[in-house]
């Protein structure tokens, strides 16, 4: 059996993860539902900080802020990758500022398919998305009032 064929067991490296995270991180961007992807991406560095897979490095002033305001995000180092991600409370106070984020450094590229960085990530972390529901069998779908000249019956 070919390595490509063989199903996924367990993420056993950083590097696998890693590679997983810029890959859902990336698609996000442009994702139909880039709240998912987001979601799975923080759920995934959270889970790796603590296991200690990850390290927070600092924060850096977001590149586009919401309402125009400053606004800063965590670095997070994993392997040769590193990411951002929403800071908390105590982050303000235990990391270190790093002002303006670097243009000259840049993650190394990934070949990784989306569908497969997501089963990697949703078996690390143990998410599984939310597909839409669909409606209940109790509503019926709107239908038009049809209007009939008078004199014609229904």
């Amino acid at each position: 059996m070919s390595k490509k064929s063989e199903p996924f067991t367990a993420p056993s490296s950083e590097e696998t993860l890693a590679k997983a995270i810029f890959t859902v991180n990336r698609h996000a961007k442009t994702a139909t539902n880039p709240k998912y992807l987001y979601a799975l991406k923080k759920c995934a560095l959270l889970k790796m900080i603590k296991e200690g897979k990850a390290e927070k490095k600092g924060l850096h002033f977001s590149r586009n802020p919401k309402n125009s305001r400053q606004q800063s995000d965590v670095l997070v180092s994993c392997g040769e990758y590193t990411f951002h991600m929403p800071p908390c409370k105590e982050d303000f106070t235990v990391l270190p500022h790093l002002g303006r984020l670097s243009e000259q450094i840049r993650n190394p590229r990934c070949s990784m398919g989306l569908s497969k960085a997501k089963s990697i990530l949703e078996v690390y972390t143990g998410m599984k998305e939310k597909l839409a529901n669909p409606k209940p069998p109790g509503q019926k779908k709107y239908t038009k009032p049809v209007f009939k000249p008078l004199g014609q019956s229904y």
